[in-house]
């Protein structure tokens, strides 16, 4: 399948609304710990998260601010971002997230509700990405 590319930055991304799959690298492992529910270990590895961009700016807005370190935690996967490494993400202008965790269907689900809290149908929106394993739009190898 023909996917849509990697952006390892944010500064050509459009400004438009839609879907986005970040690609985050943990060094170590990370304590995360939701409202409501148990604390979670993450161990170091890479992780996909699977989002929407709907407001000012679009994409390139919420895919720039996951990239920068120095942030207010506003989303679930500000815990992650602050911590590790946003390498960037695939975008997909008009889609929704929850096509997208469709689509990575199969892949391990580490933190049960992170990301969806507001979800009916998905699991999570966060993903591992196990070495090794082919994504469906992503040419490159991890």
């Amino acid at each position: 399948m023909n996917g849509p590319d990697f952006h390892a930055d944010a500064l050509d991304l459009p400004s438009v609304s839609g879907a986005y799959v970040l690609l985050i690298h943990l060094a170590d492992s990370l304590p995360v710990n939701l409202v409501g529910r148990p604390e979670a270990i993450l161990a170091p590895g890479h992780y996909l998260y699977c989002g929407s961009a709907r407001g000012p700016g679009g994409i390139k807005a919420r895919v720039g601010r996951h990239m920068q370190k120095d942030k207010s935690i506003r989303w679930h996967v500000d815990r992650l971002t602050v911590k590790g490494t946003a390498l960037g993400a695939w975008v997909f202008p008009g889609r929704d997230e929850c096509e997208l965790v469709a689509m990575l269907a199969g892949m391990p689900v580490p933190i049960p509700g992170f990301g969806s809290s507001d979800c009916e149908t998905c699991a999570s929106h966060l993903l591992a990405w196990p070495t090794g394993t082919a994504l469906p739009f992503d040419s490159r190898s991890n």
